[in-house]
């Protein structure tokens, strides 16, 4: 790295041509112009040479940032622009050293996509404690892709044949003693309240694809209920919403994991609809009951990881801050 003044120079001459260079600058340069945001420093490229204009430490930074990212990119690495930018922030934010370790953090799926990557550093180390543990609890509010990266994770473990089959739960507390006045059988009475499993699955394998596994037997979407007095093998099985979950149905539910399985737990605390009196939220209570045993993780998202429309967030502080002032 060459410097003039308070201007570093650096090389990229490890990429091989124009699209690469492309792949690392962004349309219209955006990746450079988020570095600037991010660092405070002003970035002007000259063909394989860029110069970083700025405090000598960000300059630093910005440096290290585009030595990897070039390298990797150099090296064959396909990067979209939201890989870039995840991994810009990533490095800028943690102590991660090397950005050839973040490209374990993307989710590989079956559709034109082709990955399914974090979007925050929560939900990273969400992924990464899935990757880890058997058991993996993910609490937090809505929008903060609780269940999509659980589903990506279970999409990617099958078309990988690390499992033989996706088991989706979801408990139909909502219906309560309405599944009565609906129309259809037992499965088609709360066929509406898996839904959401049935969209996000869609998104990432495409509907043809999964009707046929799901006509298999190799995808299951089913209430909590259905899940009594089996042992899945070799499965990735997802229980949702699970804040609706009683206590006695949450052990029921973990006692169903066999060998070569692994197990998502997702729900928001905050949103529990058990009717009132019947009983406490298996969620709530199971935090401190199994908070001490080795392959059991509890990944926590908070507001800052919501990731879908920005008022979601806002709508979220304003609940928060509306039951503080009625708690006091």
């Amino acid at each position: 790295m060459k410097k003039n003044r308070n201007i570093s120079i650096i090389d990229l001459d490890n990429l091989k041509d124009r699209e690469q260079l492309f792949s690392l600058f962004g349309k219209h340069d955006n990746n450079l112009r988020y570095l600037e945001e991010l660092f405070n420093v002003k970035i002007f490229s000259q063909g394989y040479q860029v110069h970083i204009e700025g405090k000598h430490d960000n300059q630093e930074k910005v440096s290290k940032i585009l030595k990897e990212l070039a390298q990797l990119i150099g090296s064959g690495n396909n990067l979209n622009v939201h890989q870039v930018q995840y991994m810009i922030e990533v490095m800028s934010k943690t102590n991660v050293k090397k950005m050839d370790k973040l490209i374990n953090d993307f989710v590989k799926v079956d559709s034109k996509r082709g990955f399914v990557r974090p979007k925050t550093l929560g939900q990273r180390n969400y992924i990464k404690a899935i990757r880890e543990n058997d058991i993996t609890f993910s609490i937090g509010p809505a929008g903060t892709g609780k269940t999509y990266l659980a589903m990506a994770l279970a999409v990617e473990h099958l078309i990988k044949h690390q499992v033989d089959r996706i088991i989706l739960a979801r408990p139909a507390v909502e219906a309560g003693e309405k599944l009565g006045f609906l129309p259809g059988d037992l499965v088609e009475k709360v066929n509406p309240y898996l839904r959401p499993l049935y969209d996000a699955l869609y998104d990432m394998m495409g509907f043809d694809r999964i009707q046929t596994l799901i006509d298999r037997g190799v995808i299951e979407v089913a209430p909590l209920a259905f899940m009594r007095g089996r042992t899945l093998n070799n499965a990735f099985i997802i229980l949702d919403e699970a804040q609706n979950s009683t206590i006695k149905q949450m052990k029921m539910f973990l006692t169903r994991l066999g060998f070569d399985s692994k197990t998502v737990i997702t729900g928001d605390i905050t949103q529990v609809d058990i009717p009132d009196g019947n009983s406490r939220s298996g969620l709530i209570l199971i935090q401190e009951i199994l908070k001490d045993i080795k392959g059991i993780s509890f990944s926590y998202l908070h507001k800052q990881d919501i990731v879908r429309h920005a008022l979601v967030q806002d709508i979220i502080q304003a609940f928060e801050k509306h039951l503080d002032k009625k708690d006091e």
